[in-house]
């Protein structure tokens, strides 16, 4: 479940993606969606059968809406530009900047996750949007740091990653389909690079190495919120056909006593299977 590390890699043709911008891409997690019509986002959520509700898919929505760059603390920009407080991002910027040596794709793909209260999915940020970003969190390119092709493969790579990450959380939110049927979506998320979970320094201290970072997803489980934690690893070398190289570590937060039962009971199962 969630707190097995899978490896995701991410790809590059080839490409060798340069150190700076493989470090920006750990911090831009993912974006999505909520289903329209389910009760899960409802106060009496918890009180609707699972006979009784109807789960329809969501849409596929224009891709022209907001939700788009990579996350950024609020400490990292002016006052005057605003932040969406269920991201921190800011709003998207398909310009290229001033001394940019080549132009860039404004193409932004929709993820596979829900967005909660909504019936659309996050969307991710366009190679525009990632640069843009880079730039702002202090980044500046060099000739032989980056190439368009490498822009590309970071997309995916990013993309990859987020989408694992939400595959693993739906493993753990399997744990009590009957509760919300209709499934959770995602209601923000944050990155913490700096700050690292008590289990990453445990595992630090037993040799192994601290991840290079980490992000908090609050989900929405028909109504109720709950906290994921999701450390990522470097997990060697990018896989071309599936753009995965991060080993990720996904686990409900222990800040709930469901949590700590989850958690102990797939603890249990892998040590008995």
């Amino acid at each position: 479940m969630g707190a097995s590390t899978s490896t995701p890699s991410s790809d590059v043709q080839t490409a060798s993606v340069a150190p700076q911008a493989k470090s920006t891409l750990s911090e831009c997690p993912m974006h999505q969606t909520k289903k329209e019509g389910c009760p899960m986002h409802q106060a009496t959520a918890a009180a609707t059968s699972a006979e009784n509700v109807s789960c329809p898919t969501p849409s596929h929505q224009e891709r022209a809406y907001e939700y788009v760059e990579c996350p950024m603390r609020m400490g990292d920009r002016p006052e005057t530009d605003p932040v969406d407080p269920s991201n921190m991002m800011p709003p998207p910027n398909q310009q290229p900047a001033p001394d940019q040596p080549f132009p860039l794709s404004v193409v932004r793909e929709e993820s596979s996750i829900p967005r909660a209260q909504s019936d659309k999915h996050w969307v991710y940020p366009s190679e525009q949007m990632f640069w843009n970003a880079m730039l702002r969190k202090g980044w500046r390119w060099r000739n032989e740091d980056i190439t368009p092709n490498d822009m590309t493969n970071i997309i995916k790579i990013h993309n990859q990653n987020n989408e694992q990450a939400w595959n693993e959380i739906l493993k753990w939110e399997a744990l009590h389909a009957k509760e919300c049927p209709c499934g959770p979506s995602l209601i923000r998320f944050g990155g913490k690079a700096k700050e690292y979970s008590p289990r990453a320094r445990i595992r630090s201290l037993m040799g192994y190495d601290l991840p290079f970072d980490r992000h908090d997803w609050v989900v929405d489980r028909c109504g109720k919120e709950v906290r994921y934690v999701i450390d990522y690893y470097d997990g060697g070398e990018v896989d071309k056909a599936t753009y995965k190289f991060t080993a990720l570590d996904v686990r409900p937060a222990l800040d709930s006593l469901t949590a700590v039962w989850d958690r102990m009971k797939v603890a249990w199962w892998r040590l008995t299977s």
